[in-house]
């Protein structure tokens, strides 16, 4: 099993501070970012950062729909870490300063693919259709701040 990472990134025009918090809160705003494929969110525990516990269903393509329930942490200021109880995938959120009144905001999932031919087509494609996805999630974000 190889490793699959998928790396997405936007320059938002808003404090470092105010994305973090809107991206940690999970029982306000994080429901209003997600696009439609996500389904089923739900707050388990918590809701805002560290502690929370929170499940939704990833259908990453019209055939292959992820179950999640993630454990976050705040391992360190201006980063989230989001680790799926029901598989190996992990999302990182980092929000750092990138200037006067702006913010550079990554997120990076990583997980650990298929073997053989099926896990060569899952690290070709699936990095690109997760980055749509969460490229989705950004432009929300930003809209979302930058009001």
């Amino acid at each position: 099993m190889a490793q699959v990472e998928a790396t997405t990134e936007r320059i938002v025009a808003a404090n470092a501070e105010t994305v973090f918090d809107a991206v940690a809160d999970y029982e306000g705003t994080r429901a209003k970012l997600l696009p439609e494929h996500f389904s089923e969110y739900e707050v388990r525990e918590g809701g805002d950062g560290e502690g929370t516990v929170v499940h939704w269903k990833l259908q990453a393509t019209s055939k292959r729909v992820r179950d999640c329930l993630l454990e976050v942490t705040e391992p360190t200021d201006g980063r989230l870490v989001e680790k799926d109880r029901n598989s190996s995938m992990v999302t990182t959120w980092t929000v750092t300063p990138a200037g006067e009144g702006t913010c550079k905001v990554v997120v990076t999932t990583v997980w650990n693919g298929a073997g053989g031919i099926g896990g060569f087509f899952e690290k070709t494609f699936a990095p690109k259709g997760l980055g749509r996805i969460y490229d989705a999630v950004l432009a929300n974000l930003a809209a979302h701040v930058e009001k």
